[in-house]
Order: structure tokens, then C-alpha cells, then sequence
């Protein structure tokens, strides 16, 4: 069946798109009381609904304008309240498929690395609360997918409208946080080096154009996205206080915080030191519990692949997993010099996303050696996500020590 599912790469897509639909969303309204930080979010989207006045001003306003856009269809609810997650979690693995087919020309690593991401447990979870991060994870893997197509469109007026949707879709990413513009650099960067040597990339758009096209779409979108706040009943945004506005996020998202029990540093969050209680107190009956932790077998599997692949990239100059490789190093490197005073498991979503595309790439280029031995990993992912998943969809649980069947080690509890 995967034979012939292979020759329809697009009824695949939409197939990946069911399945992670149907698992992200069963059970979305457990638990039916606020978690974690849906306690700043859900309340800042209550009043940027009501254009009421400037509420969680540190981070802008896309990603809490999309909870506020659930909840008017849903209703103020739990379901409400995670329903765009969902969708967005959704459409985040379609785009791990769609990214990873056309970087590897294959589209069972792209299915692979779909299930890796379905699998990996950091995207069924924010795909389940009224969070910022799986929008943000949503836009910068569709505008990868649009960079990398773009790279491979000799057509210029195709290759420039896939650039365009690419800025867009980076300019969607930082409105929804900051922490997307790094993503955003590295695109300039990759676009001016892909060209090097091969001016036929791209469509043959020259550097200059390419680069203004990124950057005046993705800073346009970006600024676009603030107009709800011109429409506050108290204190709205004018023309004038944009940019200064900026300087007011900024102070905000660098000022010192107080030091938290789930505080982690940044090189800890490979290894899961300190995975995060989501949520963990009695609801609907019962006890419940949701804690952010990664799959092991693709966490700590997806490290030793992040070293197959560079291996791969240096010594066989095997292009798509030197991509692959560069791109999870950078996406967990700008962690060590982003400017936060405390940081947190989540700030992993990324880098953990990507891990489950370096894991495909891994296994498709080392078939002849592994032997189609990521069916069994596979086997082992589902495995280890079937036994994480009553803590993960907040399930009941015999006691309120029932959380200790599932710590692997202290720092876990």
C-alpha cells in the first residue's frame, strides 16, 4: 500500500493531515480548566477580542489574535481554547512531510519524518493548549517548505511568488514571537549561499532582489499584523508609536525573571534534564496530568542522527543531510545566545521538530546499511508514545501519585 501511496505524494499529504488531526484533537478538552500558560494567553486573547486595551504586550499580537479567532468560533471553552492549535499542529506535520519530500527527493522519508514528528510528543502537546508556539513552529515550517521549493524552481516568476510566500510566512512566524527571527537570518544567509557558484538557483533571481523580497514581505507582514491595535477602546496604537512599541517588547522580553521551578538551561534540553508539568491536579473526576516531554527514541535518537548526518554532509558531501544537520545546529545553537533571562523545555519545539527530520534523512541515507530498519524504530516510537500517552492527553490516573510509573528520573518529577 505504501508502494502505491508513494506515486500519490499529494493524497498522502492529505492523509497525514487526517490522521494528525484526529490524534491531536480527541480528547482537546481535557483538561477542562486552564493550564500552564493558557493562563496569559487565553486571557489576552479574551480581550483582543473585545479590542478592550493592550494586554500581554511582550509578545505581539498574531499568535494570541488566532486563540481569540478559535474561541469566536468555538465559543470560550476548552475547545475553544485549543481548537487553531490543533489545526495548526495539523498543518505543521504536513509541512515536516512536504519539506522533508522535497529536501530528499523521497517521499517515504517525508512520511517518515511526518510520523517522527507525530511521534515526538513536543507537537501533540502544543497542538493540545492555547499556547503561542505551535503557530509559530506552523509558519516557519511552511516557510521552509516555500524557501526550499523556490531553490528548485528554474521558472522566475514561480521561484519569486514561492519567495514571497516564504517572507510571508516568516513574517507570520515573528508576529506570532520573536523567537522566529533568527529562522528569518538564516534564510538570507541560505539564500546567498545556495546562489554561490550556481546563479541558476532560485529561478536565476539575482541576490539583491531575492534578499528584498524576503525581507520588505516578511517585515510587512509582520507590521501588518498589529492592526487590531490601532482599534482599542483605551490606549491604541497609532503610526507613530509603532517602532517606539517595539522598543517597549524588547525591554520586556529582556528584562530579568523571576526564577522559576521549571527553569532549565539551554544545553539541558536534548538530554529532557527537565521536562515540564503542564498541568497536574484533579479535574472531571479524576486526576489528570499533562507534562511536555519528548519522545526518548527520537529526542535522544535524533542526536546520534544530527551526528550521522554531518558525518554524511563532510565526508560524502551528501547535500540533504548537511541541510539537515546545519539546520538543527542552528536552531538549538541560537538558543546559547538569545537574550532570556530564564529558559524553559518548550524553547526546544523547534529544534525537537526538526530532529524528526534529521532522524528520515538519516535512515534514507543510510538505506543499504539500516535495512529498512526504520520500520522498527518506528515500531519502538509508537511504543514509547502509547506509554507516555496518558500524561500526555491528561488522562485519569489512579491516585495522585499515579505521575510516578512515568519518572525515569528525579528531575522528571
Amino acid at each position: 500500500m505504501l508502494d502505491r501511496l508513494e506515486q500519490r505524494p499529494v493524497l498522502l499529504a492529505v492523509l497525514i493531515g487526517i490522521a494528525a488531526l484526529l490524534l491531536f484533537g480527541i480528547g482537546v478538552q481535557r483538561p477542562s480548566i486552564l493550564m500552564f500558560d493558557e493562563v496569559h494567553y487565553v486571557p489576552a486573547a479574551r480581550v483582543l477580542n473585545a479590542l478592550s486595551h493592550p494586554v500581554n504586550i511582550e509578545h505581539p499580537l498574531l499568535g494570541k489574535s488566532l486563540i481569540g479567532l478559535s474561541m469566536l468560533i468555538f465559543g470560550d471553552n476548552p475547545i475553544g481554547w485549543r481548537a487553531m492549535s490543533v489545526l495548526a499542529g495539523a498543518l505543521t506535520i504536513v509541512g515536516v512531510y512536504t519539506f522533508t519530500r522535497h529536501l530528499t527527493g523521497s517521499v517515504r522519508a517525508g512520511l517518515f519524518a511526518a510520523l517522527f514528528a507525530m511521534l515526538g510528543q513536543l507537537v501533540f502537546i502544543q497542538a493540545r493548549i492555547g499556547m503561542l508556539d505551535v503557530f509559530l513552529g506552523g509558519f516557519l515550517v511552511w516557510a521552509g517548505t516555500a524557501f526550499l521549493r523556490a531553490m528548485q524552481i528554474e521558472s522566475r516568476w514561480r521561484a519569486g511568488t514561492l519567495l514571497f510566500v516564504s517572507g510571508a510566512w516568516f513574517g507570520a512566524a515573528v508576529a506570532v514571537k520573536w523567537a522566529a527571527v533568527p529562522y528569518v537570518a538564516l534564510a538570507g544567509v541560505a539564500f546567498l549561499w545556495l546562489r554561490r557558484g550556481h546563479p541558476g538557483r532560485f529561478g536565476g533571481i539575482g541576490w539583491f532582489a531575492g534578499l528584498a523580497i524576503l525581507g520588505g514581505v516578511s517585515i510587512a507582514t509582520y507590521f501588518l499584523t498589529f492592526a487590531p491595535a490601532f482599534f482599542y477602546a483605551t490606549d491604541p496604537l497609532t503610526l507613530a508609536r509603532l517602532v517606539p512599541f517595539q522598543l517597549d517588547m524588547w525591554k520586556l522580553q529582556t528584562q530579568p525573571l523571576t526564577p522559576h521551578n521549571y527553569e532549565s538551561d539551554w544545553w539541558s534540553w536534548p538530554l529532557m534534564l527537565r521536562p515540564i508539568w503542564y498541568f497536574y491536579e484533579p479535574d472531571q473526576g479524576a486526576q489528570r496530568g499533562v507534562l511536555l516531554i519528548g519522545n526518548p527514541a527520537i529526542m535522544w535518537g535524533g542526536l546520534v542522527a544530527v551526528a550521522a548526518c554531518w558525518w554524511a554532509g563532510l565526508r560524502d558531501k551528501a547535500g540533504a543531510p548537511l541541510a539537515a544537520a546545519i539546520l538543527w545546529t542552528v536552531s538549538f545553537g541560537v538558543w546559547a545566545v538569545i537574550p532570556k533571562s530564564l529558559g524553559f523545555y518548550y524553547y526546544y519545539y523547534l529544534p525537537g521538530i526538526i530532529l524528526s527530520v534529521v532522524l528520515a534523512v538519516a535512515f534514507q541515507h543510510y538505506a543499504e546499511r539500516v535495512k529498512r530498519n526504520d520500520e522498527w524504530y518506528l515500531v519502538l516510537c509508537v511504543g514509547l508514545f502509547a506509554y507516555f500517552y496518558p500524561i500526555l492527553a491528561a488522562l485519569a490516573l489512579p491516585s495522585s501519585r499515579g505521575f510516578e510509573r512515568w519518572i525515569w528520573f528525579s528531575s522528571w518529577a
